[in-house]
């Protein structure tokens, strides 16, 4: 994100955006903008102030217009003399958006933007993010460590491990085949059998062995966990290891100490090198 927006220079290859190769252009050279994770707005403007400053600074014209669609565009009429303390959080990440998007940029770099937000706040406004996109038409990247929010919002999933990308492809693509072990622990919990991974909920317990699976294995239970919207069953097979089944509050119940069995299909195995 550093290297597409100018702070930092690459050691080798390309930045290329709209067909152009970008990464000789200064900062300011270049029509991409960012959102940061603490949202940087200037404690001592107001809502309209803080979303005019780079307007001003180009020496744009028509900023007033321009600054009332864009407040129209994130919902902050009617607040526009407001300062940041005076607004939630939720207000302020899109007074930050705001002052990004005013400028029309080619590029919206995001920068965890909603991880200062509550959780439930955090899900509201991801929807609206997302909606805002789709009516902006503006190519959002959008850099997060939450599975859940990078899979709920991407068109395109990229996973990046060490500075080295690993994948990139449609959110399923990326979480039902991906390439690497890697890969396929960071998008969401995974039960390893040997070279064998099996997501929980693609993981059935039973209280009797499934007929004609050879992959069905004699386990007890250790624990059961209640979620809300499902359980989430542990396991421990023979051999000592664990395992666990994500399955529905109402279906059957299982207590420690019971004999299980766990079992997969073939079609939900992932297998690495």
């Amino acid at each position: 994100m550093r290297l597409i927006a100018g702070f930092e220079e690459p050691t080798h290859g390309e930045i290329r955006l709209n067909g152009g190769n970008i990464h000789h252009l200064k900062p300011y050279q270049r029509n991409v903008s960012t959102v940061f994770q603490n949202y940087a707005l200037f404690p001592h403007l107001n809502v309209r102030e803080n979303i005019e400053f780079g307007l001003r600074r180009r020496a744009e014209n028509h900023i007033d217009k321009r600054v009332h669609e864009v407040l129209e565009l994130v919902r902050l009429m009617g607040k526009e003399s407001r300062y940041p303390s005076e607004i939630s959080g939720g207000e302020r990440q899109r007074v930050a958006l705001a002052r990004s998007l005013v400028l029309a940029p080619d590029v919206l770099l995001l920068d965890e933007p909603l991880s200062a937000l509550d959780p439930n706040l955090r899900k509201q406004v991801r929807a609206e993010l997302k909606d805002l996109q789709r009516r902006v038409g503006i190519t959002f990247l959008f850099v997060t460590h939450d599975q859940e929010e990078a899979l709920s919002m991407a068109d395109r999933l990229a996973v990046m491990n060490a500075g080295e990308l690993q994948q990139v492809g449609r959110p399923e693509e990326v979480y039902l085949r991906p390439r690497t072990r890697f890969v396929a622990s960071f998008l969401g919990a995974m039960n390893w059998l040997g070279d064998v991974g099996v997501r929980p909920e693609a993981t059935r317990i039973t209280k009797h062995p499934a007929s004609n699976n050879p992959r069905s294995l004699p386990a007890k239970i250790v624990q059961s966990t209640f979620l809300g919207n499902c359980v989430h069953v542990e396991a421990r097979l023979a051999d000592g290891r664990t395992v666990v089944a994500e399955v529905s509050r109402l279906t059957e119940t299982f207590a420690p100490g019971d004999a299980v069995h766990i079992w997969w299909e073939h079609r939900d195995e992932m297998i690495f090198e």
